[in-house]
């Protein structure tokens, strides 16, 4: 790791170049080089920090508009725990039942850590507030056996920032890095068919209703009766929209 001062020094000098955007933390700078994307649909455009990072803790993989993505790290074991505590988020997960500290220490955390042998190396990103630097949740582009150009798009966020457009904001720029960089074909998502806030993320990140499917779970939720649903999105679907 870097030493403080040089990291805030070479984050004034690359804050001055064309290109390069640095964020102050608490305790640590960042500076990334940025390529703007076109426009989406909605105005918005995404920059992918990805080249020539500099930060004292972590790099970032992408940045949006409001969010920055990174790697996850054992420093947010914390984070991971009350996320997973609140029954409102897990509801349609495990129906809300509490998580133990040891679940995230042996289980969890290393799940969201694993490397994956593709270009961006994890599969699943911390998210956090560009403003205020505060965790918002986790985001998977996970690829999957079926295939190499087909991945699994997740999100899972904090109720404080439910109702934001944090979530589908995170899916369109992931869906983005999936057909510009990555070479995918097809990204693919699933939930529960009663969970109306995952499926309107879905849709409003471009993805379409696929199928109905019913899966024998060790225990039942309320609303597994209703079975799962799957959404999709092709690049070729995708790439007139991204014109």
């Amino acid at each position: 790791m870097l030493p403080q001062v040089a990291i805030r020094v070479i984050c004034r000098i690359l804050s001055a170049r064309e290109g390069w955007r640095c964020r102050p933390g608490e305790r640590d700078m960042s500076c990334y080089q940025v390529r703007w994307s076109p426009r989406e649909a909605d105005g918005n455009r995404v920059e992918c920090a990805v080249v020539g990072g500099h930060h004292g803790r972590v790099e970032t993989f992408l940045v949006t508009e409001r969010l920055r993505l990174r790697p996850f790290t054992e420093a947010d074991a914390g984070h991971v725990h009350a996320l997973d505590d609140d029954p409102a988020v897990m509801r349609f997960i495990n129906g809300g039942r509490p998580c133990s500290w040891d679940t995230v220490r042996r289980e969890t955390l290393p799940r969201l850590m694993r490397p994956y042998a593709w270009p961006p190396g994890r599969a699943y990103w911390a998210a956090e507030e560009r403003d205020a630097g505060r965790f918002a949740g986790w985001f998977e582009l996970r690829p999957l056996d079926t295939g190499p150009d087909v991945a699994e798009l997740g999100y899972r966020l904090p109720t404080r920032v439910w109702g934001q457009g944090y979530a589908t904001e995170g899916a369109r720029a992931l869906i983005r890095e999936a057909f510009t960089e990555l070479g995918l074909r097809r990204v693919m998502a699933q939930t529960m068919a009663v969970n109306t806030g995952s499926r309107r993320v879905m849709e409003k990140s471009g993805l379409t209703y696929v199928r109905t499917f019913f899966q024998n779970w060790p225990e039942s939720i309320d609303g597994s009766e209703h079975g799962e649903v799957e959404y999709a999105l092709t690049r070729d679907e995708w790439l007139p929209r991204a014109l």
